[in-house]
C-alpha cells in the first residue's frame, strides 16, 4: 500500500481519532526506555507520545506521510524522530524497550511469509523481555459492493466541501478487504472534482494473530476487547494484543 497520495485525506479522515492515545500513551511511559512506533503515519500517535516525553522513534514506509508528520512536529515544537522504512526489512543499530503497531498498522501485511517477516525483524530490534503492543479491528464489514457514505464531510474556509463515498470489497479465501475511496470536492461555484483511492487491508483472525507471534518468538499474548481492557467479546470493535519477546 502506498500512502503517499492518500497522506491527505488519511489526516482528514483519523486527525480526530482519539480511542487509542491514551493507551499508548500509558504503553510509552511505561516502557522505561526508547520506543518504536510501527507504521507511524502523519505523527499521530508519535506526537501524543512525544509530548508525555517518551523518547519515541516512528517508522513509516511513505515519505509523504512522513513530510505530514514533520509538519506536526514544527506545528506543535515538537522533536521527533521518523524512519523511513517497511517493517519487513528495515535495519536499526539501537534496540527498544517496547514496540507498538497501533491502529492496523500490521494489515499491511497480505502474507503469512510477509507477517512473519515483520514479527521477525520486530523480535529483532527488542531487547530481551521487551514489549510488542499493537490493535487490530475485529472483522465485520459492510454491505459489499454497495457505495457508502459514512458521514465524512469537510468543510474549508474558502467555502469548499469534500465529501468521502466508499465502496468495500470482500475476498474472503484471502481474508483481503479492499476500500475504494471516491472523494468529491465541490467549488463554491458548483464545480466538481473526484480522486479516487484504493486501500487494500488483510484482515486477522484472534487465534492466527497469537499463534504468528509465538512462531515468531514471543510469549503467549494478552488479548483484549478494547483500549480499556477486558475480555474479547463477539461485540468488540478491536483486539489489542500485550507481548514480550522471549
Amino acid at each position: 500500500m502506498n500512502y503517499d497520495e492518500f497522506a491527505d485525506l488519511y489526516d482528514h479522515q483519523y486527525d480526530v481519532y482519539r480511542d487509542d492515545l491514551h493507551f499508548y500513551g500509558g504503553v510509552g511511559e511505561r516502557a522505561g526506555g526508547p520506543v518504536l512506533e510501527v507504521g507511524a503515519g502523519t505523527g499521530r500517535v508519535t506526537s501524543f507520545l512525544a509530548r508525555r516525553g517518551v523518547n519515541v522513534t516512528g517508522l513509516e514506509p511513505s515519505a509523504r506521510m512522513i513530510e505530514r508528520a514533520h509538519e506536526r512536529a514544527a506545528k506543535d515544537s515538537l522533536n521527533m524522530r521518523f524512519v523511513q522504512g517497511d517493517v519487513r526489512t528495515f535495519r536499526l543499530d539501537e534496540r527498544f524497550e517496547t514496540v507498538i503497531a497501533p491502529f492496523n498498522a500490521l494489515m499491511h501485511l497480505y502474507t503469512p511469509n510477509e507477517q512473519l517477516q515483520a514479527l521477525e525483524n520486530i523480535h529483532a530490534h527488542l531487547k530481551t523481555g521487551g514489549s510488542f503492543v499493537f490493535d487490530l479491528y475485529v472483522p465485520r464489514f459492510g454491505k459489499a459492493n454497495t457505495v457508502r457514505h459514512e458521514g465524512e464531510t469537510f468543510h474549508t474556509p474558502d467555502g469548499r466541501r469534500t465529501d468521502v463515498f466508499l465502496v468495500q470489497r470482500h475476498d474472503r479465501p484471502r481474508q483481503h478487504i479492499t476500500t475504494e475511496y471516491h472523494v468529491d470536492t465541490t467549488q463554491p461555484d458548483g464545480t466538481l472534482t473526484r480522486r479516487h483511492y484504493t486501500l487494500t487491508q488483510r484482515y486477522y483472525t484472534r487465534y492466527e494473530v497469537e499463534w504468528l507471534l509465538r512462531f515468531a518468538g514471543f510469549e503467549s499474548p494478552r488479548v483484549t476487547g478494547s483500549f480499556q481492557g477486558g475480555p474479547l467479546e463477539a461485540g468488540s470493535d478491536v483486539m489489542v494484543f500485550s507481548t514480550r519477546a522471549l
